[in-house]
């Protein structure tokens, strides 16, 4: 394939940082050029980016990860009451799981998607999309990969505009299903692939806290082609560069 646009997900902002810095990075783990659409400076609120504390979440980021939680543990193991007991509970949990890495992730991703899904017009929702657009407008690519909150601003931005023509959709950890935390936000709320996607696979590893819940997008969405039990490393369970080496992201992308 010719040419290939990379949407990337959380946690990406950097002062001065480019959108060809982060391309070098996705070149470097997928062995071959990419363009890569830098929308995270839209999404900047002026938060300390170290801050993993999840009582630093504003109320509704808090649902949000109790709300996910919710769905990687036993029904009901997160007790009703104040929402700061079950945020404590939810992130206990979450760290004695699957360690700190977890956790901070569950903050640095809760604090970042609430920002964009908060409002369906919001200005850094309007201008996160903007850029995945303009993008794809610019380079007319034969794929796009898309990883985590990108898969989402990608989903969205497809459907906001089905003139951009893409033969293959690769979504890798997303969290397109995740109920009450992204799937009842999505605009439009339509459930299948873009129309101007020809193909749509969906990747997840097997451990990826991300991608829930478990068992791919296909259950949730129309024309979805699942790529099951896939495994990228019991370390990198959600990381972009893990994805991006996996054999089978690399021959879609050839």
């Amino acid at each position: 394939m010719s040419n290939i646009v990379g949407v990337h997900g959380i946690n990406n902002y950097r002062p001065g940082r480019t959108a060809d810095d982060l391309s070098v990075e996705w070149c470097h783990a997928l062995g071959r050029q990419v363009h890569v659409a830098y929308y995270s400076e839209h999404l900047q609120r002026g938060i300390g980016q170290g801050s993993d504390d999840p009582m630093t979440l504003e109320p509704a980021e808090q649902e949000m990860l109790i709300a996910w939680v919710d769905q990687l543990q036993p029904v009901g193991a997160v007790a009703q009451g104040p929402r700061t007991a079950r945020l404590r509970q939810a992130s206990d949990w979450l760290t004695r799981k699957h360690g700190d890495t977890a956790r901070r992730l569950a903050v640095l991703f809760c604090r970042e998607v609430h920002t964009y899904l908060a409002k369906p017009d919001s200005p850094r929702r309007t201008a996160a999309r903007a850029t995945v657009a303009a993008t794809i407008a610019e380079i007319k690519p034969t794929a796009v990969v898309a990883h985590s909150l990108g898969s989402v601003v990608a989903y969205e931005t497809l459907w906001q505009d089905p003139h951009l023509s893409v033969d293959l959709l690769i979504t890798v950890g997303s969290p397109l299903a995740m109920p009450g935390v992204v799937l009842d936000r999505l605009d439009p709320s339509d459930r299948g692939r873009p129309p101007g996607v020809q193909r749509w696979v969906n990747l997840a590893d097997v451990g990826d806290i991300v991608a829930v819940p478990r068992g791919g997008l296909g259950r949730t969405f129309a024309g979805v082609e699942d790529i099951p039990d896939l495994t990228i490393g019991n370390l990198a369970f959600h990381g972009v560069q893990a994805y991006l080496r996996t054999p089978e992201v690399r021959a879609m992308c050839n």
